[in-house]
């Protein structure tokens, strides 16, 4: 057989034998080149049309894909995935939908809008939707998760409430709750009814944000429309109320669960528990453990009242509910430890501290950062610097990182025992890990300097950071001023600020508000005066934030500041509710 005619008729020649089953026929005609994935595309729709379903569409789709040198367009693709969804091969339609999901950027509004535009079976178009959307965002591609998303929206398709729950977990997960709310108003926007499902994501973000006011909404609201809280729901709230301190609000949520005949589970019972241990309320804390029912007290519930007692100072306390513990077959994990090795070097107790530590090791407990830390931190504040080291590289040997805290500890201890070289070297190579010090860290070396009449090594600190390629930024000028400012080094400050602005770099209101304020503590009220002038010029306003940084305690400084801060506010540096604010604060 010749396949001539326009293109309709071969379209219609290839449906023919397709249904007769000789699909190796196709390959043996002349204008076999002819069968081109458009081609292939219109064959399928025919078939379709035709009422001919899976039985002949399917085999035929899997066959052209053994042919070398031909591949399925997306479009074509496309089809299969629709016609294998009108007839409810939902398992299949979803394999080939994945394949391509990565393909051809599938999740690009232009190309999914062509798409879409195809078929007009909006139920069928909703779920294919709804599969990519749950596809991509299972797949750690929350950003086309999205995209997909809102093409729906975009075409009216209505997405299924599981493709939804999906995309709202993907974007908790990711740490991204102001998405959360976005995508959840345009859900209601396409007439998507939230579920119990929807509600708990929805709790977990209020509790990742700690906005109470948001859960309590939403508890109202499903109250309103019927929807039955569940222990997801309980625990979520119970969690966030306790993380807050609101001991009433979380007692009340643990009658209500009675009330409607949930049973509190371990999850309930160890946030009440934590919400006691964090306000140092261990007596109310071990009553809510003597109340645990129809649950059993688990890591967690032993760990947080042991972590409890040592907060409170009552270590013996702790040591015997760690036995308890062990009774009950659990055995302390490393969270436990840390908490009994921090109170020990507290108090002092290090060969008590690294007795612990040969336990954790007999007990085959890797140690981590928490544990290397605590101990490393413990030495320096004795000024056991050779030890803290000794015991950092044994950090290092074991896998772990220093991290900040590591760094800020072994600075602080070489600022204590004077030893400003070795302190800025180990400033140095944090920044060469990549992690930025604080305004603590850089103080403590520049004091340390200044104590030594040291100017010429604070001023020379910037150059060092360019020689050493660690570009110079505000933050780090910042620190400097405001350290030398702190000891009344009023001369190094100077010099640090020509030293910025020659360097490009515009001073900011800290900057400005420390020069200002170490002159005027000086008596130098002129210069202080021509600081504010340039601060009102350049418009930099400060902040309450700013302003609790300069409060004293102190009576007789106060007087100074008083006045001080009256000067800033005919100046306008202040703004009207700035100063509210600050008057609130002081009655």
């Amino acid at each position: 057989m010749v396949l001539i005619g326009s293109h309709n008729q071969f379209v219609d020649s290839v449906c023919s034998i397709v249904v007769k089953g000789h699909w190796g026929n196709l390959l043996k005609v002349k204008n076999a080149s002819a069968l081109t994935s458009s081609t292939i595309h219109k064959v399928l729709l025919q078939l379709s049309l035709y009422g001919y379903g899976l039985s002949h569409s399917f085999p035929f789709f899997k066959w052209l894909d053994s042919i070398p040198h031909y591949s399925h367009s997306l479009q074509c693709s496309w089809a299969m995935i629709h016609i294998l969804t009108e007839h409810k091969h939902f398992k299949t339609a979803q394999h080939v939908l994945e394949k391509i999901a990565h393909k051809d950027f599938l999740s690009s509004p232009s190309v999914l809008s062509t798409l879409v535009r195809t078929h007009d079976n909006q139920e069928v178009n909703s779920q294919v939707l709804s599969w990519l959307v749950i596809h991509y965002a299972k797949s750690k591609m929350t950003q086309d998760a999205i995209q997909v998303f809102e093409q729906m929206r975009l075409h009216e398709v209505k997405p299924h409430l599981h493709a939804c729950t999906v995309l709202l977990n993907s974007l908790l997960k990711d740490g991204v709750t102001h998405m959360v709310w976005k995508i959840y108003k345009r859900m209601v926007q396409v007439g998507v009814v939230p579920n119990i499902y929807i509600y708990n994501c929805l709790f977990h973000a209020c509790s990742k944000s700690g906005d109470v006011e948001r859960a309590e909404q939403l508890l109202n609201e499903m109250d309103v429309k019927g929807v039955l809280q569940d222990i997801f729901t309980y625990n979520t709230l119970l969690s966030l109320y306790c993380k807050k301190g609101m001991h009433y609000e979380a007692l009340s949520i643990q009658n209500r669960m009675e009330r409607e005949g949930i049973n509190l589970d371990i999850v309930s019972y160890n946030s009440l528990i934590y919400g006691f241990c964090k306000e140092g309320r261990m007596r109310e804390a071990m009553r809510m453990f003597s109340e645990i029912k129809n649950a059993t007290p688990n890591h967690v519930t032993y760990t947080t009242l042991i972590d409890g007692y040592c907060k409170t100072n009552e270590l013996e306390e702790a040591l015997k509910m760690c036995k308890l513990m062990e009774a009950k077959g659990l055995y302390p994990g490393v969270v436990t430890y840390n908490s009994i090795l921090r109170k020990l070097c507290q108090d002092g107790r290090i060969r008590d501290a690294n007795k612990l530590l040969n336990e954790m090791s007999e007990r085959k407990l890797q140690a981590d950062n928490i544990t290397c830390n605590t101990l490393i931190n413990a030495y320096c504040k004795i000024g056991d610097l050779k030890s803290a080291l000794k015991f950092k590289n044994k950090m290092l040997e074991a896998g772990l990182k220093p991290d900040p805290f590591t760094y800020k500890a072994l600075i602080h201890g070489f600022c204590k025992t004077n030893e400003l070289e070795s302190a800025k070297e180990l400033m140095f190579s944090m920044l060469d890990a990549g992690f930025t010090p604080s305004y603590c860290t850089y103080s403590w070396i520049v004091d340390g300097y200044n104590k030594k009449d040291n100017m010429d090594a604070v001023l020379a600190l910037p150059d060092e950071f360019l020689s050493r390629g660690i570009c110079l930024d505000v933050s780090v000028y910042r620190a400097l001023i405001r350290s030398s400012c702190k000891v009344e080094r009023i001369q190094c400050a100077e010099r640090l600020f020509y030293h910025m602005e020659g360097k490009g770099i515009s001073g900011e209101s800290v900057i400005y508000t420390s020069i200002a304020y170490a002159y005027w503590n000086v008596g130098n009220v002129s210069a202080a005066s021509s600081m504010l002038e340039e601060m009102a010029r350049r418009r930099l306003m400060i902040t309450v934030k700013l302003y609790r940084c300069f409060s004293t305690s102190d009576a007789n400084e106060n007087k100074v500041s008083q006045i001080f801060w009256n000067h800033v506010m005919d100046r306008g540096l202040m703004s009207r509710n700035t100063m509210n604010k600050i008057q609130q604060k002081l009655i």
